[in-house]
């Protein structure tokens, strides 16, 4: 496998132009592309302790830690993260990157969650985000027992996996050409669109790119039979392509995926 910073080469920004006038209103946090013909959400995982949840949350444990004197500091051990954080909420919550914590944790399962609720895995109407599983977190801080879905960036597992059945469902397989966009939020650069263009065998690699601190925005095939979306502000990413690819998707153990018919 190539080195990915070898195997994926920046092109010109204009290459993201045709998703800009599909969604022109999200370019900043990634192009929300239609049906195409078939869409389908891919659910960020989450983890529960083994052990089963607990009332604590993670604004808890903040709070706790910080009281006693062993929350983050910056240099010079002045407080530097606890000022930014007086007076809000610790979700839990990370942004970016996120994968599998460890021993001792196992998959929740969106579905589980809402059946024990009794509530909706996404409310009609909405996207998966931070209004979805509201009972689960209801002062905005999920339970320390929790790992929630990351935002911003499908977890690692998942995107792995994904890519393997983009290949599976692509004309060229693992040869498709294919292209990555990273929004602003993520580059931090707001002059020129950051597009690189590789070959599918090598998307997987993509997730850990060192100057990225996400997977891809949108990552598409050349042929644009199918577009990956993940906007840096969701819990979830979207996929659009052939109706065989979609059920693949919802037919896969490994994933949680839904159709929102309310979504384009």
């Amino acid at each position: 496998m190539a080195d990915v910073e070898g195997a994926w080469t920046r092109v010109s920004g204009e290459a993201v132009n045709w998703l800009n006038e599909l969604d022109p209103e999200h370019c900043y946090s990634g192009f929300e592309p239609p049906r195409r013909p078939d869409a389908a959400w891919l659910l960020h995982a989450m983890y529960v302790w083994q052990d089963g949840l607990v009332t604590t949350t993670h604004d808890d444990v903040y709070r706790t830690f910080r009281a006693a004197g062993l929350a983050e500091t910056g240099p010079g051990g002045e407080p530097e993260v606890g000022e930014l954080l007086e007076g809000s909420v610790v979700t839990g919550t990370e942004l970016g990157r996120s994968g599998h914590p460890g021993e001792g944790w196992r998959r929740l399962r969106w579905a589980e969650l809402a059946r024990g609720f009794g509530e909706p895995v996404v409310p009609e109407g909405e996207a998966p985000g931070n209004r979805c599983l509201r009972q689960a977190h209801p002062t905005g801080s999920w339970s320390a027992a929790i790992e929630p879905p990351a935002e911003g960036c499908l977890d690692r597992e998942s995107w792995h996996r994904l890519m393997a059945l983009l290949a599976r469902h692509s004309p060229d397989g693992a040869d498709t050409v294919c292209l990555a966009y990273y929004c602003p939020l993520v580059t931090a650069d707001w002059d020129d669109n950051t597009v690189l263009s590789g070959r599918l065998m090598d998307a997987p690699e993509l997730y850990d790119h060192p100057e990225m601190s996400s997977c891809p925005s949108n990552l598409w095939a050349a042929d644009r039979s199918w577009v990956v979306y993940c906007d840096w502000d969701l819990w979830g990413t979207k996929v659009v392509g052939p109706v065989a690819l979609i059920e693949a998707m919802l037919a896969d153990p490994g994933l949680e995926c839904l159709r929102l018919p309310w979504t384009s």
